[in-house]
């Protein structure tokens, strides 16, 4: 009976049919993930205008991005731009999931209204951010002239610039952040810290003890994808200041945008692109490795 069961079993597992099903997603990874990097890759040896302009440079992109000044701020601001980013944003979203997590109807609508900003996109909230900036119309200086405190022009003032960049990803991103801290928390089980009671812990002790350790799937895939997509922030920085003041808020993509298609240097761009590439990976290689790899934590 066992022998028969093992038979069906790699009959159904050998079906032709199952190739059909999964074939779309991988046409679509060839054709829109794999061949771009592979052409972007090649193109990092060209001097490729966009127009006529073809021509294999070799390695001589990459020698002039290490003398790219501006590039190399880039760099700097990218890592420091995720510094700032990623680490609120996680706190406050764990802060905020344990406080949403009861099932009354307030605290669901109070859930909504936190999710709500990023639903909208980044450019819309960027736009509606820079209107809150504005030094003379701006509801923020308003605010402060009302009560008798100093404005600024806080987009211009190379102090502040990046300081408001992120505090605008951190608001439209905070809602996902704990929707899927939320969802860890509920997956949590109950039994855990009832018998954390019997035993007298607190809740500061139950926090540290249960929640953290049981949440740290969540906190492994949270941290991954905020690192990728702070190392691809471009719409607030292209919307709220162009990359200004002085370059201190442009960062790696605002620079190949410009670089690609202001400029037309493709081939230029197409090496900061590599970089940016080479850089994620190892960010990702090295989340994984020191990350627990996400797998689930034993509770039994």
């Amino acid at each position: 009976m066992t022998a028969i069961r093992k038979k069906k079993h790699s009959k159904i597992g050998n079906e032709p049919i199952g190739y059909f099903f999964i074939a779309p997603f991988y046409l679509f990874f060839f054709f829109m993930v794999l061949i771009p990097i592979f052409t972007g890759i090649m193109q990092s040896f060209t001097n490729y205008d966009l127009y006529q302009t073809n021509d294999f440079v070799g390695l001589a992109n990459y020698k002039q991005l290490l003398k790219d000044p501006v590039f190399l701020q880039a760099i700097g601001n990218t890592l420091f731009y995720s510094l700032l980013y990623i680490v609120p944003t996680m706190a406050i979203g764990l802060l905020l999931a344990l406080l949403m997590s009861k099932e009354s109807g307030g605290y669901k609508i109070f859930r909504t209204g936190f999710y709500l900003p990023y639903i909208i996109s980044m450019v819309c909230a960027s736009t509606i951010w820079l209107w809150i900036f504005d030094p003379t119309a701006g509801v923020l200086n308003q605010m402060l002239r009302a009560v008798g405190l100093p404005t600024s022009d806080w987009l211009k003032d190379p102090n502040l610039a990046m300081g408001c960049v992120v505090f605008v990803s951190i608001w439209k991103n905070l809602g996902y952040c704990m929707l899927i801290y939320l969802s860890g928390i509920k997956g949590i089980p109950n039994y855990l810290y009832e018998a954390a009671q019997i035993d007298g812990a607190s809740k500061v002790k139950q926090f540290w003890y249960i929640t953290v350790p049981m949440l740290q799937p969540t906190t492994f895939f949270l941290f991954i994808t905020s690192c990728i997509s702070s190392f691809n922030v471009f719409e607030q920085v292209n919307v709220l200041t162009n990359g200004g003041p002085l370059n201190t808020t442009t960062t790696i993509v605002h620079q190949i945008y410009l670089r690609g298609f202001t400029q037309f240097k493709m081939g230029y761009a197409s090496a900061m692109s590599v970089v940016l590439l080479i850089m994620v990976c190892i960010i990702t290689l090295i989340n994984f490795k020191f990350g627990n790899q996400g797998t689930d934590t034993d509770i039994g």
